[in-house]
């Protein structure tokens, strides 16, 4: 899987969680780019992300993300 494929699946699960078709997601990305993106949506994208990708981030991954790029990061690595 490309790193372009990861943001591509991820603008699909972001578009689906917030309801917005016009979300695209990018490296820089944080909560602070999209405006529904309060902690309560946070979990509930984290949840998707890892049904989409068939994966479990541990809480240390999901606190220490600073961005969408470093969550792209923990995706490829756990892919290989």
């Amino acid at each position: 899987m490309t790193r372009e494929e990861v943001f591509k699946a991820l603008d699909e699960v972001f578009e689906e969680v917030f309801d917005d078709a016009s979300i695209h997601v990018g490296e820089t990305t944080t909560a602070k780019d999209i405006e529904d993106w309060d902690s309560l949506e946070h979990i509930n994208l984290v949840v998707a992300i890892e049904k989409r990708f068939s994966m479990k981030f541990t809480m240390g991954e999901v606190t220490t993300m600073k961005n969408v790029g470093e969550m792209v990061d923990i995706i490829l690595e756990r892919a290989q």
